[in-house]
């Protein structure tokens, strides 16, 4: 197997390396006019190769070298992808993380596709916590959800933060953003919002397959026009007596429910 020659990094003034820093330092991991995301970690470069994605550069430290070797001779990697190589200290200037992973690379954006009217689908209104939308994003993949829908004012889901969260969940999802409300009449499946004060509880209803769940800002909920699109408005029983449910831990009971009500499903029928 031939290698790409290593390029090595060493200095800070480095153009490779600044264009490194800028890129997640000031612009948070993602630069959508040149087309980047910044993907940082073993776990996140894996998933995003086992996926068929393509990076333009591998970033390695010493440490981190073997894991080109190994996703290379599996297969995931093409030998003739360019390797950087730089220090652990140069790794540290360039990373947003408190401990700079040993390895990254450079990843092209996907290019964004038009949104599946029948594909089950995850709406989200103006959330803006990171974590909230990257958790949201596993659930998605975990439960057969296969594209994710973000409204206009929704944190942007490639950033650096997002990413992380999601744990490699970008790589099995159809991301579409900068969403309209009208775009929610062209969905061709249900609409199921949520609710924390009103609707049928979602352990009583009977939820559709394929659907979309429509989840709201933290703290001002789905929006009255976003609302009017839906089949269904559910809320989930809290016998503990909290007022609400985090967005992320709401999703994930709500997509689960989904998830299980169509395994019932197919048990019956089979």
């Amino acid at each position: 197997m031939v290698f790409a020659p290593t390029l090595t990094l060493t200095s800070r003034d480095n153009p490779r390396v600044r264009q490194l820093r800028r890129l997640v330092q000031t612009l948070g991991g993602v630069d959508r006019r040149a087309g980047l995301v910044w993907v940082e970690g073993d776990h996140l470069c894996a998933a995003l190769l086992a996926h068929g994605g393509v990076p333009e550069a591998m970033i390695v430290t010493p440490d981190g070298a073997h894991w080109v070797e190994a996703w290379c001779r599996r297969g995931w990697l093409d030998a003739s992808v360019p390797v950087w190589s730089l220090t652990p200290e140069l790794m540290r200037h360039i990373s947003a993380l408190e401990s700079a992973a040993p390895i990254a690379c450079l990843a092209r954006l996907p290019t964004p596709a038009p949104m599946q009217p029948h594909a089950p689908t995850v709406v989200l209104d103006r959330l803006q916590d990171p974590g909230n939308v990257g958790s949201i994003l596993r659930s998605a993949s975990a439960f057969g959800f296969r594209q994710v829908l973000a409204m206009r004012g929704t944190v942007a889901l490639w950033s650096a933060k997002v990413l992380r969260a999601g744990m490699g969940a970008h790589f099995h999802l159809q991301l579409c953003e900068g969403g309209e409300p009208d775009e929610l009449a062209q969905l061709a499946v249900p609409v199921l919002a949520t609710s924390s004060h009103r609707g049928c509880w979602l352990h009583e209803a009977n939820l559709p397959w394929p659907c979309a769940w429509l989840l709201g800002h933290e703290g001002q909920g789905v929006r009255a026009t976003l609302a009017a699109h839906a089949a269904l408005t559910v809320r989930i029983a809290q016998p503990g007596g909290e007022e609400s449910l985090n967005v992320a831990a709401a999703a994930a009971i709500c997509l689960h429910a989904s998830a299980a009500a169509q395994l019932r499903a197919r048990q019956t029928l089979g």
